[in-house]
């Protein structure tokens, strides 16, 4: 009796407990299935920060004038200019010349390096490559850096041209080019700083705008150029007095050959004005055979007063004073 009446009940338990088991199974397999494999983690794309304005040197000294030198042709059909500007080591400030560089890449402008005056000391704030030209002191580095912007060229497509009215290019090597008259509103005088008693500029918001954009740093031979000029006694300001032989090249860390072009001694070269002073050195020649020539005539105008001054006396026996007292 017993063992029937329980019987369904042990059943019933085994039965459900059966049915859990199975359910519980089932809802195992269930998350098995629907877990599927890991997530893969994609990196996302690279993107270029723009770099905070950093200041390369802190010197006490200001830095000498921009020398004045004539631009080489443009070597290479896609070359871009680059300003020279001056370095500084232990030794003191030396010259960078300014040189023609492939750039980095399409569509990038040159944005020249500058020193600028602030709390006593100059710090050099270097220059580098981006779409848009940024802020580089005011200073006017000539051949299209006339102290804000570029007007030596531009981008047009895959190619850039370059504007022949301040920029020296030779139309049978370079054919892209263009001429446009560039209004040059900066008083030049060759200062080479920003701010004291330099160049009074600040940043445009244009050039604020480039500030912000993705920079890239001087190319392998921009750095090889500015360590060669570092090794060349003779580009120290102190041995050149300001003006260095080489003052410009057509390809960046070559200082020999053709290419290369010496500063300027003049005072203001730019108009032409070291040769006229040659020509007038040798006009004064025919000037001092002259007065080799004029000696005689002083002479003789010596001797003539001589002769009035003792015929002068011989008038005191044509005096009437001796008449008067006779009447």
């Amino acid at each position: 009796m017993s063992k029937s009446l329980l019987a369904p009940h042990v059943k019933a338990c085994s039965i459900g407990l059966i049915s859990m088991a199975g359910a519980l199974a089932a809802g195992c397999a269930a998350q098995v299935r629907v877990a599927g494999p890991p997530p893969v983690y994609v990196a996302p794309p690279a993107v270029e920060v723009a770099p905070p304005p950093a200041v390369a040197a802190q010197i006490y000294e200001a830095p000498p004038p921009l020398p004045v030198y004539e631009q080489p042709p443009c070597p290479v059909s896609g070359y871009l200019w680059t300003p020279g500007y001056w370095a500084y080591a232990p030794s003191g400030y030396y010259w960078v010349p300014g040189t023609w560089v492939e750039p980095p890449r399409v569509g990038v402008l040159w944005t020249p390096g500058y020193w600028g005056f602030v709390g006593g000391v100059y710090g050099w704030h270097a220059g580098y490559w981006g779409p848009h030209i940024g802020f580089y002191g005011g200073v006017n580095y000539g051949y299209g850096y006339v102290g804000t912007g570029y007007a030596g060229g531009r981008w047009v497509g895959n190619s850039f041209a370059y504007n022949q009215n301040v920029t020296n290019v030779n139309v049978t090597v370079v054919h892209n080019t263009y001429n446009e008259t560039v209004v040059n509103n900066v008083s030049v005088t060759h200062v080479s700083y920003n701010g004291g008693a330099g160049v009074v500029a600040t940043p445009t918001a244009q050039e604020k705008m480039a500030a912000q954009e993705p920079h890239l740093a001087p190319t392998p031979l921009q750095q090889q150029h500015v360590q060669e000029a570092a090794k060349n006694p003779a580009l120290f300001a102190k041995a050149n007095g300001g003006h260095p032989a080489i003052a410009a090249t057509t390809h960046p860390a070559t200082f020999t050959g053709p290419g290369v072009v010496g500063a300027k001694v003049a005072a203001h070269p730019q108009q032409g004005g070291a040769k006229p002073p040659v020509t007038n050195a040798s006009a004064p020649k025919p000037p001092v055979a002259n007065a080799s020539a004029a000696k005689p005539p002083v002479a003789a105008n010596t001797a003539q007063p001589k002769t009035p001054k003792q015929q002068q006396p011989k008038k005191p026996p044509h005096e009437t004073k001796p008449e008067g007292e006779k009447t």
